[in-house]
């Protein structure tokens, strides 16, 4: 059994993953019907049955993979059904399922924190969002802030956090090269020696993009 992506064991020894799967139970005002079902499917859901419970209301039956549902879909079902939605579910089984590990690195450097696993079909979106989300939220270092990410240890994203300009050679006034080249390289050491260290700072709000679900 693994419980997150840091237990996963190499590839190499993998034969198959299987995947927690739900049933899950949607009530909904039937105006917000079509609504409801797409945002279903979105999250790889498959629908069993459909039921009406009346002129108003429809009760719609899915089968879904656990982590499809455990990390944003109950606040988008209230969103597409204007709050009125109400969900239900139970654990079904665990099934086979096309998944893999999503690493995201820093400056080449793992974050385990920030790992995960997710379906094929959605590692690259997800992907992408999670580094949108971070380039947005890390703040800007002396030196750049590299951040990737790897499906199975193949890099399938890039963003960058470009670096502050630091004018070192503002109070050098006139034509004194020697000194101006001295502050250069004194600087070039300095951001070589961060980047070396990996000071990067990542502050609460980028690692909650992690969180926010590629649909």
């Amino acid at each position: 059994e693994v419980k997150s992506s840091t237990e996963l064991p190499d590839w190499s020894n993998v034969n198959e993953i299987l995947e927690p799967y739900l049933k899950v139970l949607v009530i909904t005002p039937t105006l917000y019907f079509g609504e409801a079902t797409r945002l279903c499917q979105n999250y790889r859901a498959v629908q069993k049955k459909v039921e009406f419970l009346g002129p108003d209301l429809v009760l719609l039956t899915y089968e879904m993979p656990l982590t499809e549902m455990m990390v944003d879909f109950y606040d988008n079902l209230k969103s597409v059904t204007r709050g009125y939605g109400s969900l239900d579910y139970e654990f079904i089984d665990y099934r086979p399922s096309d998944l893999v590990k999503l690493d995201i690195l820093v400056n080449g450097k793992t974050v385990d924190v920030l790992s995960s696993i997710v379906h094929r079909d959605k590692a690259r979106p997800i992907a992408q969002k999670i580094l949108t989300g971070l380039r947005r939220n890390i703040p800007r270092h002396l030196f750049a802030v590299v951040i990737q990410a790897a499906v199975d240890g193949k890099i399938v994203g890039r963003e960058e956090v470009v670096p502050y300009k630091k004018f070192v050679t503002g109070k050098c006034y006139g034509g004194d090269i020697t000194r101006k080249r001295k502050l250069w390289e004194k600087q070039k050491m300095g951001k070589r020696r961060m980047k070396m260290v990996g000071q990067v700072q990542i502050p609460e709000s980028a690692f909650l993009a992690l969180y926010k679900k590629a649909t």
